[in-house]
């Protein structure tokens, strides 16, 4: 039997603006992503969130699901743009009310809040004053950050300032995919440092209200290897890693950033020279105030092949061949979380890991009884837990685990193509039904324990 610490947090994870709706209620003022989702074209099928899962309306049914399930902790994110809607200014009393609530009913229940500040919902009138490429955003994060934790900090054990920056930077401001859909990597790469700044700021103000709080950052993280032991298949993969995971990692733990990806963007023409124009005297000091622990987002590893030399003339051939792979097209790879959390932990040493998300994407329906028969997750999920438990077993520091997603949701770009969740949404009728992946991670977490995949698999099936 392979056990968990005894006060291991399992949990599972959302966000606002992909389950909430009610984007127009209560005050709540719109986000980038709103305005982003009404472009033509910009979300794969052409959907919206307006609605999203009716969470804001449903929030004890979901709280109930999250009991059921018998997890200790729920990582949720507040909108911005409910709590401010301009993003600056007086706070909007009835968002800071729905939060107050959602906190007291999780309490209620024995399930200990985890609160993401900004799961990329930037008020859109913030970002039509520069957004996060401009420095003034930097404060309106940090005033953002406390007006939630002068209201919720004394009940608050556990708070987010960002979730993935890299998502908000290179694919909002660098590759178009995302909110607010520019393609400039000027502009991205400002965008990404003062979001760390913002962070630093944050994290030092958030502590000064409330001390006994834990503070970190959730970065998505991608081990990557080369696909061969080519030079350039070698140099492929040190790019792809300092501009995913070092670009972050270093300036979080007081290296600053890499050269050799500012020398990547210098040659590229993005920045002027090596002194990055954007980083001021002090910056990288406060991004490197030390934290109380870091999430790690894991869906998948990279495994790079040049695109700059041709494959014909680039031997050795191909050693590391892709596996099985989710509907959104991502290899299920678990190894790469066991990678990811030896080497953060010994190259980063952070106090603490949580896993702040992992999960995938099948979208396995309910069949003629009504029951959502989604072994493909069962087994992503499955695995991914025994690399978590092999890592602790190696002395990693890693205190929690939580399941992307509570539910079925509006995915981004995707809309309502990909469905993430442990329990099915019909989106017609709000109704909710746990897939078997849900039963499987109740006798999960119920046990604190691993038994035998086929054995449990079989159990969840009876």
């Amino acid at each position: 039997m392979k056990t968990f610490p005894d006060h291991f947090l399992w949990g599972a994870a959302t966000s606002a603006f992909q389950i909430e709706g009610a984007t127009d209620e209560d005050g709540r003022g719109p986000s980038v992503w709103d305005r982003f989702t009404a472009e033509p074209g910009r979300i794969r099928d052409g959907s919206d969130a307006r609605v999203a899962c009716d969470h804001y309306h449903r929030v004890d049914q979901d709280l109930d699901a999250l009991s059921w399930l018998g997890v200790r902790s729920y990582r949720f994110s507040i909108a911005w743009p409910r709590v401010l809607p301009t993003g600056r200014g007086a706070p909007n009393a009835a968002g800071l009310d729905f939060y107050d609530r959602l906190v007291d009913a999780l309490l209620a229940r024995g399930i200990e809040p985890f609160v993401t500040l900004n799961h990329w919902d930037l008020p859109l009138a913030l970002h039509d004053a520069g957004g996060w490429p401009a420095r003034d955003t930097v404060g309106a994060f940090v005033h953002y950050a406390e007006v939630v934790m002068r209201r919720l900090g004394d009940r608050v054990r556990r708070v987010c300032t960002h979730n993935e920056p890299w998502c908000i930077s290179t694919l909002g401001f660098g590759k178009g995919e995302h909110a607010p859909g520019e393609r400039s990597w000027p502009r991205a790469l400002a965008a990404a440092h003062h979001l760390l700044l913002s962070h630093g700021h944050a994290t030092l103000a958030i502590r000064a209200i409330a001390p006994a709080t834990e503070v970190g950052i959730v970065l998505n993280l991608v081990p990557t290897e080369p696909a061969s032991p080519s030079e350039a298949d070698r140099e492929a993969a040190r790019a792809f890693d300092g501009g995913f995971n070092r670009w972050f990692l270093d300036p979080l733990y007081g290296r600053g950033y890499p050269l050799d990806v500012v020398f990547d963007h210098v040659h590229a023409g993005h920045v002027p020279g090596p002194e990055l124009p954007f980083v001021h005297d002090g910056d990288l000091r406060v991004i490197a105030t030390p934290t109380d622990y870091l999430g790690i987002n894991y869906y998948s590893r990279a495994v790079m092949r040049s695109a700059v030399v041709p494959e014909a003339d680039n031997s050795p051939p191909t050693v590391v061949a892709s596996g099985d792979k989710t509907d959104i097209g991502w290899e299920v790879a678990p190894s790469g979380l066991h990678a990811i959390l030896r080497r953060v932990h010994a190259e980063y040493a952070p106090p603490k890991l949580y896993i702040t998300e992992n999960g995938a994407a099948y979208g396995t329906a309910p069949d003629a009884t009504g029951r959502v028969r989604d072994l493909a997750r069962q087994r992503y999920l499955w695995t991914h837990f025994a690399a978590t438990h092999q890592a602790i077993a190696d002395g990693v520091p890693v205190a929690g685990f939580y399941l992307w997603s509570l539910m079925d949701n509006f995915e981004w770009g995707e809309g309502y193509t990909q469905r993430f969740g442990i329990f099915w949404v019909d989106y017609a009728t709000q109704a909710r039904l746990a897939k078997d992946s849900a039963h499987l991670c109740r006798r999960i977490i119920r046990a604190n324990a691993l038994v035998d995949l086929e054995a449990d698999l079989t159990e969840a099936a009876a």
